[in-house]
């Protein structure tokens, strides 16, 4: 069992940048695999990013590769959410979850943070 509480979010204009972070509770951070998920007003939650227990293998969405970076820090039990050129599309609550596998869907995740929103005008 490990918990999450995430930060970092806020409101920008579109272009704008902002660093998500996820701080974890425990000492077995390492051996989770990691995700950030979002959830705009009125749709599922969507897969943003996921990154395995190592770092060495990462995964996104097609909307956001290019722009977002997924990174971790087993020392410090962190995983960051590097967000550049956001868009109003980008606009939503973004989430932690922690997992036994790395994948883009929600349920292998068990454990999950309460959310930090992300606002984006035009």
């Amino acid at each position: 069992q490990v918990e999450l509480v995430e930060s970092g979010g806020g409101l920008v204009q579109t272009g704008a940048s902002l660093r998500l972070s996820c701080a974890a509770s425990g000492r077995t951070f390492s051996s989770y695999a990691m995700a950030w998920f979002r959830q705009a007003p009125g749709k599922e939650r969507e897969f943003v990013a996921a990154i395995s227990r190592n770092g060495a293998t990462t995964y996104y969405v097609e909307s956001v590769k290019g722009r977002f970076t997924i990174s971790r820090d087993n020392a410090k039990s962190t995983v960051n959410l590097q967000m550049n050129s956001l868009k109003p599309e980008d606009t939503a609550v973004y989430y932690c979850a922690a997992g036994p596998v790395t994948a883009a869907t929600s349920g292998v995740y068990v454990n999950w943070g309460q959310g930090t929103q992300v606002t984006v005008s035009s």
